[in-house]
């Protein structure tokens, strides 16, 4: 009798730790993404001139990996840049005759002032016309494909190259819209990624809303990838304890 009511006891015990513990751990089938992963292209049309990286090199944030050919571009500067520094010329002369003798008109200073702030608003736009002759990384990644080579003309917001940042990645399932209310925002979560690494992370996105067709929600999760050891694209299984 001690006995039966001992096994009693622990039944119990056990069903009141699982209460206050929660239910079972969440088990979520998905996939891994890099954090950002874009298609680059350029605005104006032209002949790939210079090629400063290779497939699979790391490319800084500002650095330029393609650049069109700008003979003409650099031209237009230079010829914008000395327009722009004679008429600066022109106006410190012309205000420090009109302040000391007054032998020009108000109007003549006002000309002569119109005349370099049109000249510096040029050569500002020539400066931005060179700038788009380069295509530029946005962010820090990896460049994992190169379209177009040197000698090869492109069109405008044609796909040159793509640039993938792998430093963090994400990990994208689709759960229960009902058992979905079960998790929270930044709530730590483990991975376990297809290759056999294990890797924590936390919950940065649970949509709010639910598929009608599927019946599922979209999750995703945030971890740090800083050696690039998990190649993003693989399998993996979200846990939440």
């Amino acid at each position: 009798m001690c006995k039966k009511l001992f096994s009693i006891a622990l039944v119990s015990a056990a069903g009141l730790m699982q209460a206050v513990c929660g239910a079972a751990p969440i088990e979520l089938a998905g996939i891994t993404e890099p954090f950002h992963d874009v298609t680059l292209g350029l605005a104006n049309p032209g002949i790939i001139h210079q090629q400063f990286f290779q497939e699979g090199d790391l490319a800084k944030k500002d650095d330029v990996i393609l650049e069109l050919d700008t003979r003409l571009e650099e031209l237009e500067v230079t010829r914008r840049k000395a327009v722009m520094e004679q008429d600066k010329t022109v106006l410190d002369s012309t205000r420090e005759v009109f302040q000391n003798t007054k032998s020009v008109s108000k109007q003549d200073l006002s000309k002569a002032q119109a005349e370099y702030d049109v000249a510096q608003a040029e050569y500002a736009i020539a400066v931005q016309q060179l700038a788009d002759r380069r295509l530029v990384a946005p962010f820090a990644g990896h460049i994992t494909e190169i379209q177009l080579h040197p000698g090869a003309a492109c069109a405008p917001y044609q796909p040159l190259v793509r640039l993938v940042d792998t430093s963090r990645c994400y990990f994208i399932g689709h759960m229960d819209g009902v058992a979905v209310a079960r998790l929270r925002l930044d709530e730590p979560v483990k991975i376990k990624i297809a290759d056999g690494q294990t890797v924590s992370g936390k919950i940065c996105f649970i949509s709010p809303v639910v598929d009608a067709a599927s019946g599922l929600a979209r999750i995703k999760a945030i971890f740090d990838n800083p050696d690039d050891a998990i190649r993003p694209g693989l399998a993996a299984t979200l846990v939440v304890e």
